[in-house]
């Protein structure tokens, strides 16, 4: 009877050895070379620029008026730059407008160390704007790059003019919904699975988890966020980042002391950072309008970017 039973078990433990090593060879995707990416990712008016080590992709485009406030666009994570490609077609005819692959994502890539506290990416973001020339700048961000706008107008208040906060970072909360990769990159063990196993239906799943719209999920989108996910390091940082302390402790709580004008964009169905937040956000902030979107997600400037847009060139254009 014993033997029976070791011998059930050791069939059970087998199969569940093939069953993984299945998976892996299934779902095993190797790193996509930095150059095959550029020649897809980065065309003109793309550029890169070396900050603290890193070729930081970046566009800076639009408007080039002598002394025109620039527009910085900062994305959350998991994306990169192209998150705003829509938005730029809009208002590039208003504003001079830069954004950037932060370090861990897009084709910028991991840093050496890869640690990314939400102070590294403050200091790191003053950096990238110095080498640019920028003294003073309106500056927009989703996600985690909602955070990093808000964090780095508490730290720079000198710097900028008006801020736009889009579905952003930065209160204790508990998502109603995340995407599958997230989920996978804090699991143990198979947080490390995820460096090597990255098939496309993931992406696909995590994009649709952050909108409303499915039919908005195109077939490039898909593989834009995958691919850009392949290069080089990128699943190493964002299993790494994730795992870390991105927050800067309670900072929060020092939310009233940003006084520049604000404006908060929120998608009503938004289940990664639910919109109990933006009203956090509204009760918080002393100078801000709070729009809420009833047809979008966590990412209402891909989602609708003709709308989101329109608000924030009416915010910005607005006289003081």
């Amino acid at each position: 009877m014993l033997r029976k039973l070791l011998k059930r078990i050791v069939y059970l433990f087998l199969g569940i050895v093939v069953l993984l090593a299945a998976g892996f060879i299934m779902g095993y995707q190797s790193d996509i070379l930095l150059d095959t990416l550029k020649a897809k990712y980065a065309p003109s008016p793309s550029k890169f620029i070396e900050i603290e080590g890193l070729q930081v992709h970046y566009r800076d485009e639009g408007t080039v008026e002598k002394d025109a406030i620039p527009l910085v666009l900062i994305h959350g994570t998991g994306a990169s730059l192209h998150t705003w490609d829509k938005w730029a077609d809009i208002l590039k005819n208003d504003f001079r407008l830069i954004r950037l692959d932060l370090p861990a994502y897009g084709l910028t890539g991991p840093n050496a160390a890869n640690e990314y506290p939400m102070d590294y990416y403050v200091s790191f973001l003053n950096r990238f704007l110095q080498k640019l020339g920028v003294q003073k700048c309106y500056i927009a961000g989703n996600s985690l790059g909602g955070a990093l706008a808000w964090q780095y107008t508490l730290k720079y208040p000198q710097s900028v003019n008006r801020l736009i906060l889009i579905d952003a970072a930065g209160y204790p909360m508990k998502s109603k919904s995340a995407p599958i990769a997230f989920r996978i990159a804090r699991m143990p063990v198979l947080k490390n699975a995820l460096k090597y196993i990255t098939p496309r239906f993931m992406a696909e799943s995590s994009v649709k988890n952050v909108y409303v719209n499915d039919s908005k999920v195109t077939t490039e989108l898909i593989n834009r966020y995958w691919e850009l996910t392949l290069r080089e390091g990128n699943r190493t940082a964002f299993v790494a980042r994730l795992n870390q302390n991105t927050t800067m402790d309670d900072h929060w709580k020092n939310m009233h002391n940003i006084t520049v004008p604000v404006l908060i964009e929120w998608g009503q169905y938004d289940e990664l950072i639910p919109v109990e937040i933006a009203q956090q956000f509204h009760q918080d902030l002393p100078n801000d309008t709070l729009i809420v979107y009833s047809k979008a997600g966590h990412v209402p400037m891909e989602e609708i970017p003709e709308q989101t847009a329109q608000d924030a060139r009416v915010f910005l254009k607005k006289k003081e």
